[in-house]
């Protein structure tokens, strides 16, 4: 009886809060139904406005790629540590998203909003940028393996095989994963091979704040020779990046947390998978000890794995790699990088930047630090956002930028 009356009270304190908001002339959205995910209205990010954050909206990004005489005068105000330096390694590459190097040296971009998946090629020292697909829905995910170009395009992945020698007339694809919801959404992938051959792929809800629908908020690990697949992890918001741990074979993952709570609060997540079939927490848990405050009735954090770390509130941690490279200092190998892609849901944005991840391979003692920063102008301004990351052959990173359309290198000399 205690503990229905308890609940009771808890829905009559969201009836009231709800009241409230509605007589403040504050949005609030109904992502319940199936209707809103089909049919979700332009501004769907949105979830419920507070008070304290009414009227915050994802900025619009520019129409056009930066010029390179603009790319250059951006990067002049990216600091980094000492010895390290950034240049333009490719312009024109609109809406850039993850990276994923072919066996020829091709390096493959899906993209976010221009329906495209590009191919960057060197053209007697110059790269050029070809548009590969086209008409695609949101082709952010990409791979390659064994001669083939692996692309999600948010409810099937597509093989195209012998790709780099086909970049003027891709071949028809085959599509080797289809088990897969259509919203939009949180349906955005990106796609990471393991040893074996398998795609780690994540599956967002298609929402801000909801009691998701089945089979979604979880990591999947799927066989693209057979379309075999597994759950390896579930309460999972929105993770946009992920790579295996080259000294245990563990998959670590990006996750961004919940908006509309606060300017500070709720922390993105920096998670590892340590065992099977784990429950990170959403929607019931947010950074490992927040309870939420509508859907966390009745649960405990302690119910939920927590995050390996709290990366802050609303950077939006995108790509992310491990350092396997020689070129960097020795103490950077198995680092990892982190693309954050930076805040709308805060009146002064953070992230838009890349952070370096130092980690045990348990995930038990980790510790961050900046390590590229400077694409934020004032409170509310980009000229840059990290979405990407990838190491080139040489030991250097290729970072993606997909407000500005480029692709950037980041060495290390004496």
């Amino acid at each position: 009886m205690m503990r229905l009356r308890a609940f009771t009270m808890g829905l009559a304190c969201i009836a009231l809060a709800v009241s409230a908001a509605q007589a403040q002339g504050l949005k609030k959205y109904d992502s319940t139904s199936k209707e809103f995910w089909e049919k979700p209205p332009a501004d769907w990010f949105l979830g419920d406005e507070t008070e304290q954050q009414k009227g915050l909206a994802p900025p619009a990004g520019p129409a056009l790629p930066t010029s390179m005489e603009d790319l250059q005068k951006n990067l002049a105000n990216v600091k980094l540590p000492k010895g390290f330096k950034i240049e333009v390694y490719a312009q024109g590459v609109p809406s850039a998203r993850q990276m994923a190097w072919g066996d020829k040296g091709t390096l493959f971009v899906g993209s976010f909003s221009a329906a495209s998946v590009y191919a960057v090629v060197d053209n007697g020292g110059k790269k050029e940028v070809k548009t590969i697909l086209k008409g695609m829905t949101m082709p952010t995910g990409i791979a390659f393996r064994d001669g083939a170009l692996y692309v999600a395009d948010i409810h099937q992945i597509l093989k195209y095989e012998n790709a780099e020698a086909s970049l003027d007339k891709m071949p028809e694809p085959k599509v080797v994963y289809d088990d897969m919801p259509k919203y939009i959404p949180h349906g955005w992938k990106y796609l990471t091979f393991d040893k074996e051959g398998w795609l780690y792929v994540p599956f967002g809800p298609p929402c801000n704040e909801c009691l998701p629908p089945s089979g979604l908020s979880q990591v999947r690990r799927v066989n693209p020779a057979n379309g075999n697949s597994e759950v390896v992890a579930i309460g999972v918001r929105n993770s946009v990046g992920g790579d295996v741990d080259p000294r245990t074979g563990k998959y670590w993952f990006t996750e961004n947390a919940r908006d509309w709570i606060s300017d500070d609060l709720p922390s993105d997540k920096l998670n590892v998978i340590n065992r099977i079939g784990s429950h990170y927490g959403y929607p019931y848990c947010h950074q490992g000890d927040m309870v939420d405050p509508k859907y966390g009735m009745g649960h405990k954090c302690s119910e939920f794995v927590p995050p390996a770390a709290k990366l802050g509130a609303h950077v939006a941690p995108l790509g992310m790699k491990f350092y396997t490279g020689n070129q960097f200092p020795a103490e950077y190998r198995n680092n990892i990088f982190i693309a954050e892609h930076g805040s709308w849901n805060r009146h002064k944005y953070q992230g838009g930047r890349i952070m370096r991840v130092i980690a045990d391979p348990d995930g038990k003692k980790v510790t961050q630090q900046v390590f590229a920063t400077g694409w934020i102008n004032g409170d509310q301004s980009y000229t840059g956002r990290p979405a990407d990351i990838v190491l080139a052959k040489d030991g250097s990173l290729l970072v993606a930028d997909d407000w500005a359309g480029a692709i950037y290198r980041i060495s290390y000399g004496k």
